[in-house]
């Protein structure tokens, strides 16, 4: 019993010593750690990477570096490694088949993130939703309408949807189409629509300016303009340009048509 006991010591000392030393590297690989993520992220700032980008390289690469980090610890303890990797692989596995919805935004967000069909800033029509783009994640990404609202949008669809940047480019061109009466003159119509779109300083004078017939209805002819501004001008111009063409037709006594129903009474 004594000579048992004797060889226990130098077990129960080692164990011991195992477990010191696994703490003490478990302690300073942790701090190890956050130094290398935090220089990690000041060099991705400095390369003005999007914000959504670096703050998936932070996470993949924390969770490859507590990979790493447990590993060692399990080394250091006499733990097999090979059964923590077939632990983790089985748990990873049914973690997957549950998450997989989950997943398939993960890897819709890398996407994303990569090819960039848009950044933070960027006005996007997705669908029957438009919005600027306020925060992209790895899972969801966020927009902000015009009207104050938040849409979250699944990084999934999004990266399978057909995708409208409306301000990647410098410029934006302005449409607006209205109906006039049969009997109006188209030139002098076209004059007074040319005159209205002058007016507006946001207007891009190097860009050319059409005001056109484009389309002959059932009742009434369809007048199309057609100018440049920059996107972050959009809206601001169109809606001016939209209710000085309702002052100005009334000013000159230009009619829009619009839908009517004549009902006749029959005496019998």
């Amino acid at each position: 019993m004594i000579d048992y006991v004797r060889e226990l010591i130098p077990k129960g000392l080692d164990l011991v010593l195992s477990i010191v030393f696994a703490l003490l590297v478990l302690v300073v690989g942790l701090r190890i750690i956050n130094k290398l993520l935090k220089g990690l992220r000041n060099l991705l700032t400095k390369k003005e990477l999007e914000p959504g980008l670096i703050s998936f390289l932070i996470s993949a690469g924390r969770i490859l570096l507590y990979v790493v980090l447990i590993f060692a610890v399990a080394q250091i303890l006499g733990l097999a490694t090979s059964s923590i990797v077939a632990v983790v692989g089985s748990a990873g596995l049914a973690i997957g088949l549950a998450l997989q919805g989950s997943l398939a935004n993960f890897a819709g967000g890398v996407l994303l993130l990569l090819m960039k069909p848009f950044v933070v800033g960027d006005y996007i029509i997705v669908g029957d939703v438009e919005g600027t783009v306020k925060k992209i994640d790895v899972v969801y990404t966020t927009l902000g309408t015009n009207d104050n609202r938040a849409v979250i949008l699944p990084n999934g669809k999004l990266a399978d949807s057909n995708i409208i940047n409306a301000t990647r480019e410098d410029r934006r061109r302005v449409d607006i189409y209205v109906d006039i009466e049969y009997n109006e003159d188209v030139k002098r119509v076209r004059r007074i629509l040319k005159e209205i779109v002058d007016r507006q300083d946001t207007r891009l004078e190097e860009m050319d300016t059409d005001i056109v017939v484009y389309e002959l209805g059932e009742s009434s002819i369809k007048m199309g303009v057609r100018f440049w501004v920059r996107p972050d001008d959009y809206w601001s111009t169109r809606f001016q340009v939209l209710e000085q063409i309702k002052e100005d037709f009334d000013r000159n006594h230009i009619v829009i048509p619009f839908r009517q129903m004549d009902v006749h009474v029959r005496e019998s």
